[in-house]
């Protein structure tokens, strides 16, 4: 990839391409691009699940119909034996997890500056198209799942009981021992949502740096000459070889983000 604007530094490129789109300032700042890009793959992944549960054949069926099959019996397979109650929207939850962050990853597949040139063509002068490696994004969907924490831990336990978990383990229900223990569990429930927003967020948004920094292995600056040659090779090698390895982070990212999530609503239905 050559960049046009020969006054244009590495440093330059990469402040550009970690700009967001975005309007307002400050903490009531709305990150359009996230945001569009976010709906955008919400809205194809509910479309290629409706499309596999709307045609089921009883005979063979079809690779995209086994593929979906497959992928529930192995959500449902973790839930089970994850969350030990009622699994009847924690199930399906887990899998549009799962299908989510895998389309929202696989943006960063795309050619780098494929949707930003697109962008700017409408004058649209920054754009990010992965939403995943937006701490706002991955952080938003981390607080929704520690809501969900709440609930199922009010409505399995109750308020009395959960309350009285919350000071009274590990250590026991001695009155000396419940600052310790609400320590303990403040502790352990904080950990929880940061643990997902943070890991998802930090290994895209590595990846997105490190597709940058590939990119610009194929600057051409001052004229095609032999080290320009080598560095579009390596661009080349470098880049394939990234993209093929980022499938695998693309696909782990986004099982583990499920599995934490199942393992977290499952110790909601479990008492200490």
């Amino acid at each position: 990839m050559a960049t046009e604007n020969q006054a244009v530094t590495a440093n330059d490129y990469i402040v550009h391409h970690l700009t967001h789109l975005k309007v307002g300032s400050g903490f009531w700042a709305l990150h359009v691009d996230t945001f569009f890009y976010a709906v955008l793959t919400g809205v194809i992944g509910c479309y290629l699940l409706y499309k596999a549960a709307g045609k089921p054949t009883s005979g063979v069926p079809g690779r995209f119909q086994a593929a979906v099959e497959m992928l529930m019996e192995m959500v449902d397979s973790q839930a089970k034996s994850t969350v030990h109650g009622d699994r009847t929207f924690i199930a399906p939850l887990a899998l549009t997890i799962f299908v989510w962050i895998v389309l929202m990853n696989t943006m960063d597949l795309l050619p780098l500056d494929l949707l930003p040139k697109i962008g700017e063509m409408f004058g649209l002068h920054y754009m990010r198209v992965v939403p995943t490696a937006d701490l706002n994004a991955t952080f938003g969907m981390a607080l929704a799942v520690f809501a969900l924490i709440f609930y199922y831990s009010f409505k399995v336990k109750g308020f009395g009981g959960f309350t009285h978990e919350l000071f009274t383990a590990p250590f026991g229900a001695h009155p000396l021992l419940w600052p310790a223990n609400f320590l303990l569990n403040l502790v352990e429930l904080v950990a929880k949502p940061v643990s997902l927003g943070m890991r998802l967020f930090g290994n895209m948004y590595a990846g997105e740096l490190v597709f940058m920094l590939i990119a610009l292995l194929g600057g051409i600056v001052g004229g095609f000459t032999l080290m320009s040659a080598f560095g579009f090779f390596g661009h080349v090698v470098a880049g394939t070889a990234w993209a093929i390895f980022h499938i695998l982070v693309i696909v782990l990212q986004a099982f583990i983000f499920m599995m934490l999530t199942l393992v977290y609503l499952g110790q909601a239905h479990e008492g200490h």
